[in-house]
């Protein structure tokens, strides 16, 4: 798979509530489709790049916390957290509030679209957020994991 098909990735991170009232951290990450032979070059690396971490697309939710080999983690430290799949590495600054709801979960619900984000949208946007989180074609073709998120200890 040839790396600069990848082009940017982007990871978003925000908490949501369940009906029963728990707060759930999500994470996003999405590619940007500049990859350097375009969108749909982009989409198919990053399909592979899942495959070779054991997600394959349409396996339904995967359990990372029951599959510690999985080379997919979720590293959150004061301030700030880094999101690894195989080679690649994504850090982020998420909310205070995704940060208590790590803290309380001990994990993370990771959707990973293959699906580019909106061209023009800039990440971050709220609207734009729910939109694309909320697209039927966006949610089967990516991959959905529960995500332990382990700290440095010292």
């Amino acid at each position: 798979m040839p790396t600069d098909d990848l082009g940017s990735l982007v990871v978003q991170s925000w908490r949501g509530t369940t009906p029963e009232g728990v707060d759930v951290p999500y994470l996003l990450a999405c590619p940007l489709g500049d990859g350097a032979n375009g969108p749909e070059a982009t989409a198919k690396a990053i399909e592979q790049l899942l495959e070779s971490a054991g997600l394959p697309l349409g396996e339904g939710l995967v359990d990372a916390t029951q599959r510690p080999s999985m080379p997919v983690s979720l590293l959150v430290v004061p301030g700030s957290a880094v999101l690894t799949v195989q080679h690649l590495k994504s850090q982020f600054v998420p909310p205070e509030t995704w940060l208590e709801a790590v803290a309380g979960l001990g994990s993370a619900y990771l959707i990973f679209a293959t699906r580019p984000w909106p061209e023009g949208a800039e990440p971050g946007d709220v609207e734009t957020l729910a939109a694309f989180t909320s697209d039927e074609d966006v949610l089967t073709s990516a991959v959905h994991v529960v995500l332990p998120a382990r700290s440095l200890r010292g």
